[in-house]
């Protein structure tokens, strides 16, 4: 599943020199677009399947390219055989749960034999059924995520998660003044001190709230209301990110929400908002999924 946002911006581009100014074409009906195209599908255990066209080229393999920051060199990029299929001639790479890919986005390319200039794949069918109910599993620490998705160029990538251990929120209220949200620890557990802490960001104001956790001591829920999302001082436009402490001593565990196909939920999951005291709270993700509250 990919985002509305990425169908809109993907679907489209800017045609070739000759198109008119403000014209746009589908990529995906493009006779001009050459670009080879790459289906993958992906199993419980997070091992993703590709499978591209035939291809003469002796010695083709997959390029997986962590997108760097900004100013930032590329890494070196993981490489992938492309095995030939006996039926069809069909190209198919696997890439395996191990090892873990650093968390961030991973652009997908073709290099087509060795010295060749790599090139963008576009996405063909996306099989992410497993993926769906992928917040039902226990997983362990380290917890590892692989989504693929289109960019908003119309290029295949993955977008990856690596986290000692990780708070999937699930259900999040808003009611009676109070935002309430309702999560699961996967690598870690909670103990009785534990604590949910929100972060003013870009400063050192903390709020500790006393979770509520369930019998396993995994799953937890916390009630935050106008009084815990104040600071002494600030003003509009301030964000709180949201942690859970599993115990006194462990450190802080992002919330956010990561364990199903949506790469991008940013502008997929939008949260009434709560007026009070004069200002307004919002919970939102973030483009990297972690939840926060904005305060307005």
């Amino acid at each position: 599943m990919s985002t509305p946002e990425d169908e809109m911006t993907s679907t489209h581009e800017r045609t070739a020199a000759g198109t008119p100014e403000g014209t746009a074409t589908s990529p995906r009906n493009d006779t001009r677009d050459t670009h080879p195209r790459a289906h993958c599908a992906i199993d419980t255990d997070g091992r993703i399947t590709f499978r591209l066209p035939p291809t003469t080229a002796p010695e083709p393999r997959l390029l997986l390219c962590l997108r760097p920051k900004k100013g930032r060199p590329e890494t070196t990029p993981h490489v992938l055989g492309l095995e030939s299929d006996r039926g069809d001639g069909h190209r198919h790479a696997v890439l395996e749960p191990h090892p873990v890919l650093d968390e961030g986005r991973w652009d997908v390319y073709l290099l087509p034999e060795p010295g060749a200039e790599r090139r963008r794949l576009r996405p063909g069918l996306r099989d992410l059924r497993t993926l769906v109910d992928g917040h039902l599993r226990e997983r362990p620490s380290p917890v590892a995520v692989r989504i693929p998705y289109v960019t908003k160029d119309g290029f295949l990538a993955l977008r990856t998660w690596r986290r000692t251990a990780h708070a999937e929120a699930h259900a999040i209220g808003v009611e009676d003044r109070a935002l309430t949200v309702t999560a699961r620890l996967h690598g870690a557990a909670l103990d009785e001190d534990a604590t949910v802490r929100l972060r003013l960001r870009g400063t050192d104001t903390v709020r500790t709230l006393r979770p509520r956790a369930d019998d396993d001591g995994r799953g937890f829920s916390f009630t935050a209301g106008p009084g815990d999302l104040t600071a002494d001082g600030g003003g509009a436009g301030r964000i709180w990110d949201v942690f859970v402490r599993p115990t006194a001593e462990a450190p802080p565990i992002r919330v956010a929400r990561l364990l199903d196909d949506v790469a991008d939920r940013k502008h997929v999951h939008v949260y009434p908002a709560i007026e009070a005291d004069g200002s307004t709270f919002r919970p939102y993700y973030t483009v990297d999924n972690d939840l926060a509250i904005e305060v307005t």
